[in-house]
């Protein structure tokens, strides 16, 4: 083989391997806003609720209380269901604590 031959066969290579790489990687503009709700709005909706869901059932039981209403497993559905919405949000709350913690506490 010539070296007219090498040259032409390392050239032809080149292209098909350049032929088999794929695009690069194209990043977005860091400029680009994110689509939907971003953490912290997500979070103040989500402990809004819990708080207008303890007020429904403080204002039940308020009803229960002086006669306006006499259905008192309704009143008990409503406070289970703003206890519950609490101890989800202070979970939340223990986890990210913990969270921050073990990332505070990291060797670096």
């Amino acid at each position: 083989m010539s070296l007219t031959g090498i040259s032409s066969s390392v050239s032809m290579m080149h292209a098909s391997q350049a032929a088999q790489r794929p695009d690069p990687i194209v990043r977005p503009s860091p400029t680009a806003e994110a689509q939907g709700p971003g953490f912290a709005e997500r979070l103040g909706k989500a402990v809004e609720s819990v708080n207008t869901q303890q007020g429904k059932a403080s204002q039940a039981a308020r009803d229960f209380e002086t006669g306006r209403t006499e259905d008192l497993a309704a009143v008990m559905v409503e406070q289970q269901v703003a206890s519950l919405g609490f101890q989800m949000t202070m979970q939340v709350r223990n986890k990210a604590l913990t969270a921050y913690r073990d990332i505070m506490n990291m060797p670096v």
